[in-house]
């Protein structure tokens, strides 16, 4: 599996993977508008010419914000996710960022358990942050100086 930078022909595969995962999908074409930012980071998780996962982080100054990520269902549980993830936090560092942030449903445990094991903690819930269903997010933060050996 390689993880490499988002390109606009994976927009058809991330929009359908988008899609099979949650209740409000991005569009194709709001994944297109996103690359057209150089400044987010945006990979996808590649094995033998497919798709099998990819995240999407707006970067502003020296913060991220992790907006999407998904994984294939056919490729769940494979590690697929942690590491989107630590590909993440790598360039993260490499740009500059000093802290990302994200929201999760709080019923997803298996999200949550994931982003606790790469590094993040939970800085509280948002209630009633999502539509369809009305649920509360739990808000969660990596800095890179907290995680380090």
């Amino acid at each position: 599996m390689i993880i490499r930078p988002m390109e606009p022909e994976d927009a058809d595969s991330v929009a359908q993977i988008e899609k099979d995962s949650f209740t409000q999908p991005w569009s194709r074409q709001g994944f297109l508008d996103a690359m057209r930012l150089p400044e987010n980071i945006m990979l996808v998780a590649q094995e033998d010419g497919e798709i099998l996962g990819y995240q999407c982080t707006y970067v502003s100054f020296d913060e991220g914000e992790l907006t999407n990520i998904a994984v294939k269902k056919s490729a769940r549980g494979k590690g697929v996710g942690a590491h989107l993830i630590r590909s993440l936090q790598e360039k993260a560092k490499e740009s500059g960022v000093e802290r990302i942030v994200l929201e999760a449903r709080v019923t997803n445990e298996a999200a949550i358990s994931l982003y606790q094991k790469m590094g993040f903690v939970s800085l509280g819930i948002r209630k009633n942050l999502y539509e369809h269903p009305v649920e509360d997010g739990v808000i969660m933060s990596y800095t890179a100086e907290e995680n380090l050996c």
